[in-house]
């Protein structure tokens, strides 16, 4: 149920939003500049950007000792889904391998 719970926010999280950056390069293209003068056009939407930005710092440090603790191999998979979607889909998506590496040990260790 978890990783189906998981699973779900992984899609939500890519889908939610790229539904709002699809339409911005379509209409922008890849403006950098423009990007970061919307992000940051006021103290409310800068808010929300310093928020994911420490959000993903966190999520990195998670990542790489939680990883490594639990022995999941290829991390650098969830930073990349960080920085090409964001937190929204990397913190889901190792949650729900993380769960899937804990199930596994969990049968393991039964057997």
């Amino acid at each position: 149920m978890l990783k189906t719970i998981y699973f779900i926010l992984c899609i939500l999280g890519t889908v939610l939003p790229y539904s709002q950056f699809v339409p911005f390069l379509l209409d922008n293209g890849l403006d950098v500049n423009l990007f970061l003068k919307e992000l940051y056009a006021n103290r409310i939407s800068a808010f929300f950007g310093m928020d994911v930005i420490v959000s993903s710092l966190v999520l990195w440090t998670f990542v790489f000792w939680e990883g490594s603790r639990q022995g999941m191999k290829n991390l650098w998979i969830y930073i990349a889904s960080n920085l090409l979607v964001g937190v929204s889909l990397g913190l889901p998506l190792f949650l729900l391998m993380r769960q899937h590496k804990l199930e596994e040990t969990a049968v393991e260790f039964k057997a």
